[in-house]
């Protein structure tokens, strides 16, 4: 298991975020009435998708009576990570029904960008209580089945898949990458070619798996959304996609080159900004977001701000379901 980088305790950055960003609702501000460029993405229809932040990289997308789920991960256990006593041996704390019941419905499609355990570690769970078809990388369906997933369940992805499941929902995959800490190197890379001889027991038995991205086209006039887990991707993978809306992971150091300036040229500017993965992950889903102290928050927003005026910058909390266009409902 890699060492974490003890960079992870340094001064706090982007708190000041919450002055200059205001929580949606925020249908009252100018910058979210202004009209749209030409050029720019389609007017989003709200009523067509709704959508909730489930910390980290999650998403719970609610669209023609489906739920689609991206890297639920709701049952937060600590590991010392956020006290600078970081323990790889932490055991995989088993699921809360009842966060399960109130964050993730019935769903009908899970999607796992990696499997580190703040994107996995609920899923064999969802995936056994609702049946739900699960798509993610061959190390994913590895540690699922070992699990005790129907291997029936799972679609195996490795990027360029564009899978159609009916009444407009449509998932558009690229291969992608995990963050670079300061020292250019990534936490606990692996890949698995077969199930481990026995489940998985700690975090440190949960290695990346290689990183997917996905755009999902929530209906046929809803949003389209691209979803990341982790602040690196592939350029070439995601250049042309155009999402309406684009969930951006935070960086936790600047060794990926001009990250934020590629990544919003790539996806074509969207409409809207969706900043993630800058949250304590361990603090309650059912609390408030309290910020990682390490992930560059502000830098992200004041760039987007920047390279595309146009753009609307959510920040999201945890308590609020918001429409297609990223407007509280």
């Amino acid at each position: 298991m890699a060492k974490i980088d003890n960079s992870r305790r340094n001064v706090l950055r982007g708190l000041a975020v919450g002055a200059a960003v205001p929580l949606i609702p925020a249908a009252q501000s100018a910058a979210a009435a202004a009209p749209r460029a030409p050029s720019g993405p389609r007017p989003l229809d709200a009523g067509s998708a709704s959508l909730r932040w489930l910390g980290t990289t999650g998403w719970r997308i609610d669209t023609g009576g489906r739920t689609v789920l991206v890297d639920p991960y709701l049952t937060r256990f600590e590991t010392g990570l956020f006290q600078g006593a970081f323990d790889p041996a932490t055991p995989i704390a088993a699921t809360d029904p009842a966060l399960a019941e109130e964050f993730a419905g019935e769903a009908a499609l899970i999607l796992v960008t990696h499997a580190h355990w703040d994107h996995i570690a609920d899923v064999p769970y969802l995936a056994k209580l609702t049946g739900a078809r699960v798509v993610g990388t061959e190390t994913t369906r590895h540690l699922l089945v070992s699990w005790g997933v129907d291997p029936g369940q799972i679609s195996v992805v490795r990027g360029g898949e564009v899978l159609d499941f009916g009444d407009g929902l449509v998932v558009e995959v690229a291969a992608s990458l995990h963050s670079r800490n300061k020292s250019w190197s990534y936490f606990a890379p692996g890949t698995l070619t077969a199930p481990p001889a026995a489940p998985p027991a700690t975090i440190s038995d949960l290695p990346e798996g290689d990183t997917l991205a996905f755009l999902v086209r929530a209906g046929e006039h809803g949003p389209s959304c691209f979803l990341m887990g982790a602040s690196d991707f592939e350029e070439r993978a995601v250049r042309g996609m155009r999402p309406d809306v684009a969930m951006i992971a935070a960086q936790s150091s600047a060794s990926t080159h001009r990250y934020v300036p590629r990544l919003m040229d790539a996806l074509g500017n969207p409409g809207v900004v969706v900043p993630v993965h800058w949250d304590n992950f361990e603090t309650p889903l059912r609390g408030p977001v309290v910020p990682d102290p390490v992930m560059n928050l502000t830098g992200l927003v004041d760039q987007v701000r920047r390279l595309s005026p146009d753009t609307r910058v959510v920040l999201p909390d945890y308590r609020t379901v918001y429409g297609g266009d990223l407007r509280a409902v």
